[in-house]
């Protein structure tokens, strides 16, 4: 059997890990992904702030070494899910089964003026330009915003407004600064409202404003004004901005997206073409738009790979499950664990913050690093924002 794997972030590669693990040499796996290596989301607030170095949490994929499992690093040009097939600029590849686990593309030139009078901190890049911006800021009105949803890891911008806080107070900046945090929601963490409560009680602990059911939809860079969808403005010296997202332009021109995005079964993940799934980001299926869902839906998406390799087919269903750190500053974790089922609300709880879960965190990041790439983490790495519930077999 070939299975065509498109793309190398928490789904990609908890896929072909668990793929090499169960059949080796006899599933022949094509990785493609057009990055040098994989970055923990988590680890670019944490350049970004300068908990750490950039070169640290950049882990290569050429230490990627597994039975029956190949990486080429490629752009992805065209792909055709009627043909299991895909052309690169390494060539053309085609498998038994395809996999589409390419993310969510940013862009932020689609918010007018960000790109001339904010930052964006979502991107690799972005976020690691940041740490030269905010060590050159001297302090002032610091404008956290959303531009638009969907967005990735919804806990971040909430991160980021308490980060700043503790960034400020320890450069002796934070009494002639003032923190506003923005975005569409209106709760920090709608699907657990423990959660929420407790990031509105850090925010008010640290007078970092909160500005529910908002949308930033523009920046005037000559006025230092962030515009909003409902035609107020936010006066900044700093803003950190999340840009849109929206699905890989290839993605969109293959014919897989139905309103932008793909749409699977939220069972299976299996798209509406045969032998082709998709997985994270880049589909509709209900959960939020983060790794812990990814690598969550990857597990389903293996097994069910495992199990045609048999020649039968798979028992096991994606439970929409995730359990994912939020960090709070002052070195304080907490930890939610929700679940997202279809026509239902979604249920959680919420433990922490806490330091002891600093722990845990730490834990996920170093022992996905060893089973995915084969090494260990950086020590001065701080990993882990969530770890996915397991199918039941």
């Amino acid at each position: 059997m070939k299975v065509l794997v498109l793309g190398a972030g928490f789904g990609g590669l908890e896929l072909t890990t668990r793929l090499s693990g169960e059949l080796g040499d006899a599933v022949e796996v094509v990785l493609i992904d057009k990055a040098e290596g994989f970055v923990f989301g988590f680890s670019k607030l944490d350049v970004m702030f300068g908990r750490t170095a950039a070169d640290a949490v950049v882990h290569p994929y050429r230490d990627l070494v597994k039975p029956g499992v190949r990486f080429v690093q490629a752009t992805i040009r065209s792909i055709h899910p009627g043909q299991r097939r895909v052309e690169t600029d390494a060539g053309s590849f085609d498998a038994d089964v395809m996999v589409v686990a390419l993310g969510a593309d940013l862009d932020p030139a689609a918010t007018p003026g960000l790109v001339e009078g904010g930052h964006e901190f979502y991107t690799v890049p972005g976020a690691f330009a940041a740490r030269d911006v905010l060590a050159a800021f001297d302090g002032g009105r610091v404008v956290v915003g959303v531009t638009s949803t969907p967005f990735k890891c919804p806990p971040a911008p909430s991160e980021t407004a308490l980060l700043m806080h503790d960034y400020l107070t320890d450069r002796g900046l934070i009494d002639r600064s003032e923190i506003s945090l923005v975005m569409p929601l209106g709760a920090p963490i709608p699907p657990s409202p423990g959660a929420s409560e407790a990031l509105l009680a850090a925010f008010a602990e640290r007078g970092i404003r909160w500005h529910p059911n908002q949308l930033v939809r523009e920046l005037d860079p000559v006025r230092k004004v962030a515009r909003l969808a409902d035609g107020g403005e936010f006066p900044y010296d700093l803003f950190l901005g999340v840009p849109v997202h929206k699905a890989p332009a290839v993605v969109d021109a293959s014919g897989l997206c139905a309103d932008g995005w793909i749409p699977v079964d939220p069972l299976t993940l299996q798209t509406a073409f045969p032998g082709v799934y998709a997985l994270g980001d880049v589909t509709s299926v209900g959960t939020p738009k983060a790794g812990v869902f990814a690598e969550g839906q990857a597990a389903v998406v293996a097994a069910a790979i495992i199990a045609g390799q048999a020649g039968h087919q798979s028992s096991v269903e994606y439970d929409g499950r995730g359990r994912c750190y939020v960090e709070f500053g002052h070195d304080q974790v907490g930890q939610i664990d929700v679940t997202f089922t279809a026509g239902r609300p979604p249920t959680g709880t919420f433990e922490g913050p806490s330091t002891d879960l600093t722990v845990d965190k730490s834990e996920f990041g170093a022992t996905r690093i060893q089973r995915w790439l084969g090494r260990d983490a950086p020590d001065a790495e701080q990993p882990a924002r969530a770890i996915p519930a397991q199918p039941a077999p």
